[in-house]
């Protein structure tokens, strides 16, 4: 007679599971979470980021609230939120990399919209480590400029993508650019890379983006330590 018995996860815990599938279920929350990964943001810069009313941006902040995946702050009438910790970023990541692996669909989008993003040529976070120590490499953080003053890699220029066309004389041809932005499923690396090879630079993206770079324990800088694309990329600056 088999005595073995088995144990089953009771239903209350895969309610509370559940309460992580109502923030994933609606396009519009993981996007909000996917900014907040960048850093901390007032309900109104998410509603401009977005394309939504305020009230629309308030009423999923406090379903992806409740679900306890974001965090508040006051400072006077304002209220900012962020990611309640790097474990929601993971979470978004590997939700990106399960996308890819399973819907054909992704990868259809980011070849016909993204600037063939997915061919794109990749540059590990161990490379880029090595070629910024050598000094041989300009990073560039082509996310908008506030994401950019939340946190970046040590030393990376910004410049948001809608900015590069108008300044491309300012890199060297000779210099190898290594763009990054939000992560793999994030356009706007790509589209700079291929804005920069047709004018005749060497260009490659970071294998992901600011989120894996935090992650990682990788070093990162805050606020606007680079803003003269002329200024020398320092190697020290990786180990600050």
């Amino acid at each position: 007679m088999d005595n073995t018995k088995t144990y089953e996860a009771p239903v209350v815990i895969y309610e509370q599971l559940a309460r992580i599938g109502k923030v994933v279920v609606h396009p519009k929350r993981i996007e909000l979470l996917d900014l907040l990964c960048q850093g901390e943001r007032s309900v109104e810069a998410l509603a401009a980021a977005t394309g939504l009313k305020l009230t629309t941006t308030s009423a999923h902040l406090q379903i992806m609230r409740q679900a306890r995946l974001v965090d508040t702050r006051r400072e006077a009438n304002r209220v900012y939120y962020k990611a309640a910790g790097e474990e929601v970023c993971r979470f978004i990541a590997a939700l990106g990399d399960l996308a890819q692996a399973r819907l054909a669909e992704v990868k259809q989008i980011l070849s016909e919209i993204g600037s063939h993003a997915e061919t794109t040529q990749r540059v590990s976070r161990v490379e880029l480590l090595n070629r910024v120590r050598a000094g041989d490499v300009v990073v560039l953080d082509v996310r908008p400029t506030q994401e950019y003053q939340a946190g970046h890699i040590p030393g990376a220029i910004s410049l948001p993508l809608e900015h590069l066309e108008a300044r491309l004389d300012e890199f060297d041809p000779q210099v190898e650019i290594v763009a990054y932005c939000r992560g793999p499923l994030c356009l706007l690396a790509p589209q700079a890379v291929a804005t920069l090879q047709q004018h005749g630079r060497q260009a490659r993206c970071l294998e992901d983006g600011m989120p894996e770079w935090r992650q990682a324990n990788l070093p990162v800088a805050v606020g606007s330590e680079v803003s003269n694309l002329r200024q020398e990329f320092s190697p020290t600056a990786m180990t600050e």
